[in-house]
């Protein structure tokens, strides 16, 4: 149930940031939003929620499939991204979420995709990101996209009060550019556009996150709830509490890279 997953949740956290360099961070509370208020759809099935995933993920390995002037290669991803061995889960967002009715209504421009990267109601997780600031970003066009009118986007977005980004990483932006447009399924949700935008990012907001699956950890394992299913399986019940106070120490990581001392400045540094 959707209950016994979050109670699982914080323990499959850490086993996850063990095992993986880079993690894209991602909610189904997000995606039904999305799907509801920005696809119109009523009712949305774990179909349509698996196309819009599919739709993003798409858009991350376009360079692996098609060739491409100013291509971002996957493994430039870890090294712009990360500036810490833990502090590798990003957040991934997407331009234009528009239903097929509401494309005839929209420009599209480079700027405005390039804008709606940067608003919550097009992140694949539920945080606010003009809370956190960006360690870095980067943006990965398809379609008919030119370099000029990327740089004129980004310098715009650098001049808005609601996206900043911390002062001690000169990392900031990274783009790539593929002529190949995004491909529209046959019956899904999303519009037919001839560009498009996915940004991946790596943002102090993530804190948010943690935080709210800490709290609803919280709420269950206070009662003990589903937790003499894992300990039949042979889980200890100290686990928990050991991935709980793991994912605080996380989420105060994410917090703590806000602060505008360079972190070796400060009191601590992240592992």
């Amino acid at each position: 149930t959707a209950y016994e997953i979050r109670l699982s949740l914080v323990g499959s956290e850490m086993c996850i940031r063990d095992r993986v360099s880079t993690q894209s961070t991602g909610d189904n509370e997000a995606i039904y939003d999305i799907s509801m208020k920005k696809l119109a759809i009523d009712k949305p099935t774990y179909t349509n929620l698996n196309r819009l995933i599919a739709q993003v993920i798409s858009s991350l390995t376009t360079s692996l499939r098609f060739e491409g002037a100013l291509n971002v290669d996957m493994n430039e991803f870890q090294v712009n991204l990360v500036p810490y061995p833990r502090i590798h889960f990003l957040l991934c967002s997407y331009a234009p979420l528009i239903s097929s009715e509401r494309a005839y209504h929209e420009t599209l421009s480079t700027l405005e995709l390039t804008t709606s990267a940067f608003e919550a109601s097009n992140m694949l997780a539920k945080c606010d990101p003009t809370i956190g600031k960006y360690m870095a970003c980067c943006l990965m066009y398809r379609g008919d996209v030119s370099p000029t009118d990327v740089s004129n986007s980004i310098s715009n977005v650098k001049n808005k009060k609601t996206v900043s980004f911390v002062s001690w990483s000169p990392t900031g932006f990274k783009c790539g550019i593929n002529s190949q447009a995004p491909s529209k399924v046959p019956g899904g949700d999303l519009a037919d556009v001839s560009r498009a935008v996915c940004m991946i990012s790596n943002t102090t907001a993530l804190a948010q996150v943690f935080h709210r699956i800490d709290n609803k950890f919280d709420l269950m394992y206070g009662k003990r709830a589903f937790v003499h299913w894992y300990v039949g399986e042979g889980m200890e019940e100290g686990e928990f509490q050991e991935a709980r106070e793991d994912l605080a120490a996380l989420e105060k990581d994410y917090e703590e890279m806000g602060a505008e001392l360079a972190p070796g400045e400060g009191e601590s540094v992240v592992g």
